[in-house]
């Protein structure tokens, strides 16, 4: 692993300067930076138009699944203004927008971002979103009792680089004048900052920033990607960027998002849970049985393997364990998951955490596939509980859940709900 000339890790600096943020993080993340990172191009016309769209622009691995950046920033916004936003200020954010696309790569080496809008934005209209299944956010199960977000717009920068991130985000801000050596303009008349947020993704990072609550120092596999130990986000688990892209309407090419912030609690995870039990418990009983998972899950390839793992309900009365991935496997649509994942580690607030952000089609998609992780029919009908030995539930609280839509790139500047 390399390190800056003071002997700290350099992805271990790269995360800490991204949840510090500010002026003086990116000045010290441009100054321990591994060189320069490509900037964007001038025709904007070659970009998609659909704002989730990142896979093509993502690293893959060998298996064929897309990496997730290893940084994330979300920053939920407030509009500045009264009523609804003017001409004007839609010219604004669009200008500040493509300044950043002329000013990074469009790629996990330069930047990726989307920008999206919650049902409180859409209530300055007096109407929903039209054609847009965008309900307020609320609790999902009975043992849950989230905060709802509901700033009017959420912005999700992501990329390998933290100065990337820190770049774009003081310029948006209006405290520099140019990003990655190009001119750019900011927001800062129109959105301001309620709340930031930030994570990571990756080998290696959960491990190195382990000193925080809600998981035992050492105890997190240095090649794992996530705090819970397993691989992610394998290519058969993850709807297609057509399968969760709205179809028809005036946001045809755009998706709904849901982001919520989880509190993970992993002492039991990892200092009474068995090597066994946490296979079990994150994919299915089978493939503990089997020794199907080797280290964090790489083996698996390009999907988890639990179509082969018997039905979540016989497993459950069988032995008294049901997976999470097993449990996930029964909502489909044609073969294929309602859901694409986006969700990264965090330490913010001193805890280790999860931001789960989620793209789809419909909101309701992510609740059905919310409902599925529940498996409060698995309890009813045997010995497993509402959350013990139910998956992953016991291990997790859900602090906050948030709505939104990403509408498609050409309306993404503060939209009219029926443009």
């Amino acid at each position: 692993m390399s390190q800056d000339r003071r002997g700290i890790p350099r992805r271990e600096f790269v995360k800490s300067a991204v949840a510090i943020g500010g002026a003086s993080a990116l000045a010290a993340c441009l100054d321990r930076g591994p060189g320069s990172i490509p900037t964007g191009t001038d025709d904007l016309s070659a970009l998609p138009e659909r704002q989730h769209a990142w896979n093509d622009a993502l690293a893959i691995d060998d298996a064929g699944n897309a990496l997730n950046a290893r940084h994330h920033v979300l920053l939920l916004l407030d509009y500045t203004g009264d009523g609804t936003p003017s001409d004007a200020e839609r010219e604004t954010v669009e200008s500040a927008l493509r300044s950043l696309e002329r000013a990074y790569e469009r790629s996990n080496e330069g930047l990726l971002f989307t920008l999206g809008y919650s049902r409180a934005y859409f209530d300055r209209y007096d109407a929903a979103p039209a054609s847009v299944d965008l309900p307020r956010p609320e609790a999902l199960a009975p043992f849950e009792d989230p905060d709802a977000d509901t700033p009017d717009a959420i912005l999700h920068l992501a990329s390998d680089r933290g100065d990337a991130l820190l770049g774009a985000e003081e310029a948006l801000r209006g405290n520099q004048t140019e990003a990655n050596g190009v001119e750019t303009t900011d927001w800062s008349g129109v959105f301001s900052v309620a709340e930031r947020r930030t994570g990571f993704v990756g080998a290696g990072l959960p491990a190195e920033h382990d000193d925080v609550s809600g998981v035992p120092d050492g105890a997190v596999d240095e090649d794992a990607p996530l705090y819970m130990g397993f691989k992610s986000g394998f290519r058969g688990a993850q709807a297609s960027e057509d399968r969760v892209t709205i179809q028809s309407g005036p946001f045809a090419g755009g998706a709904t998002q849901h982001a919520s912030f989880i509190e993970l609690n992993l002492d039991q995870w990892y200092e009474q849970d068995s090597r066994y039990q946490r296979v079990a418990k994150m994919f299915c009983p089978a493939h503990a049985e089997n020794d199907r998972v080797e280290g964090v899950g790489e083996n698996l390839g390009a999907s988890s393997g639990v179509a082969s793992c018997e039905k979540p309900q016989e497993t459950a009365r069988e032995q008294g364990v049901v997976g999470h991935s097993q449990k996930m496997e029964g909502v489909r649509e044609d073969g294929s998951p309602l859901i694409l994942r986006r969700d990264f580690d965090s330490t913010d607030g001193g805890r280790a955490g999860l931001h789960f952000v989620s793209l789809q089609r419909e909101i309701g998609e992510f609740v059905e596939t919310r409902d599925a992780m529940n498996g409060t029919d698995v309890a009813d009908d045997s010995a497993v509980g509402q959350r013990n030995n139910n998956g992953i539930l016991q291990y997790m609280n859900v602090v906050s859940r948030g709505n939104y839509l990403l509408p498609p790139r050409s309306r993404r500047a503060l939209p009219e709900a029926e443009p």
